[in-house]
């Protein structure tokens, strides 16, 4: 039985219904920085997602930085409706042409192709099977997944190549790709990850406004534990001041619920998204707001974030060291063990596009 929790005030401010932030700060890369007059439509952004068409040629992300699990990624998505006021991947939509604020969360690209543009990677002669993580950045089944489906088709590309795929998500609606997991977790190429941010409605849906409860990511857990799917957990991001103290409970919760791993990542602010979590802290949790942004500084060396390998998203000096401690002699109290080793063995070239195959 988990924990009951520390209380925690409610939250004061009043903001944007459904989005993360109200603000839209101009890109840093934008020559041009406008200053609209105050209660002008400029001032304010209409709140209604756009969703526009991704022309990108490939579809694969890779990287070599040495905290991230996974070489390759793919993110079907770019900007994320989901609306998480700490996202560390806001500053990627600056890159667009869009601010990291508003613009994140209603002004989403779609790459439709990206399912076609997978299989053509996955058929290459050079190409040596990998976890590939869908998806990193962005989250493959944030809701207008529901409609497009192109999270899905990209799964069906890897269950019929057989390909090793490590998903995380913070949304139940993964569930919804049951058969398609259970047809890689044969082969041993799925991994599944749950994030939980914290266990309080309240905090949650202020904070991370379109994602899903705490409870149904639980339920999810339990549903895709009980299938046979391997899945775990991740506490992301642990907010010192605010969250920390949940640690504990997140972990006993998610371990009741089938959870086979856990991992954390300490929030992490970079360029623009230190001003958004600045803002919302002032809304909606003034009494924490020093609390908060002091622990930050106490553990990335006196600035809010340190995008140093290694610290970031671990953090240096005790409150971090406190930190890791307590995660961890939770998580061997209860249980957990090393995510499991994809295979990449059972791995088969998909057919050409439109080309059915025999077996």
């Amino acid at each position: 039985m988990a924990r009951s929790l520390p209380s925690l005030p409610p939250p004061s401010g009043r903001s944007r219904p459904g989005r993360g932030t109200p603000l839209n700060p101009a890109s840093r890369f934008d020559p041009l920085d406008v200053e609209p007059e105050p209660g002008s439509e400029v001032d304010q952004p209409s709140t209604a997602t756009r969703f526009f068409r991704d022309a990108s040629r490939s579809v694969l992300v890779h990287n070599d930085s040495p905290d991230v699990g996974a070489s390759v990624g793919l993110n079907p998505y770019r900007g994320c409706e989901h609306g998480c006021v700490y996202c560390f991947a806001r500053p990627n939509h600056e890159y667009l042409g869009f601010s990291a604020g508003l613009d994140f969360e209603s002004r989403i690209m779609v790459k439709h192709r990206a399912p076609e543009l997978l299989r053509e990677q996955l058929r290459r002669p050079g190409w040596t099977p990998r976890t590939i993580m869908l998806s990193g950045a962005t989250d493959p089944w944030q809701p207008v997944e529901r409609r497009l489906r192109v999270t899905r088709r990209c799964l069906e590309v890897f269950a019929e190549a057989r390909h090793p795929v490590g998903v995380i998500t913070k949304n139940d609606g993964v569930v919804r790709d049951l058969d398609l997991l259970l047809s890689l977790a044969e082969h041993d190429a799925v991994a599944v990850t749950l994030s939980i941010t914290t266990l309080r409605r309240d905090l949650q849906k202020v904070m991370e406004p379109r994602t899903s409860t705490p409870r149904a990511r639980l339920t999810a857990i339990r549903t895709l534990a009980e299938a046979g799917i391997p899945v775990g957990v991740n506490l992301a991001p642990v907010i010192p001041g605010l969250t920390d103290e949940e640690i504990p409970a997140i972990l006993e919760a998610a371990r009741e619920a089938g959870a086979q791993w856990a991992g954390y990542i300490l929030l992490r602010l970079p360029h623009g998204v230190s001003d958004l979590f600045d803002d919302w802290l002032q809304a909606w949790y003034p009494d924490r707001r020093d609390r908060v942004l002091n622990r930050l500084r106490e553990v990335y060396g006196g600035k809010l974030y340190d995008a140093t390998y290694g610290v970031r998203g671990r953090g240096r000096g005790v409150f971090a060291d406190q930190l890791r401690a307590l995660f961890r002699t939770t998580a061997s109290r209860l249980g957990y063990v090393p995510p499991p080793e994809l295979n990449t063995t059972a791995f088969r070239r998909p057919a050409p596009e439109g080309q059915l195959t025999l077996f």
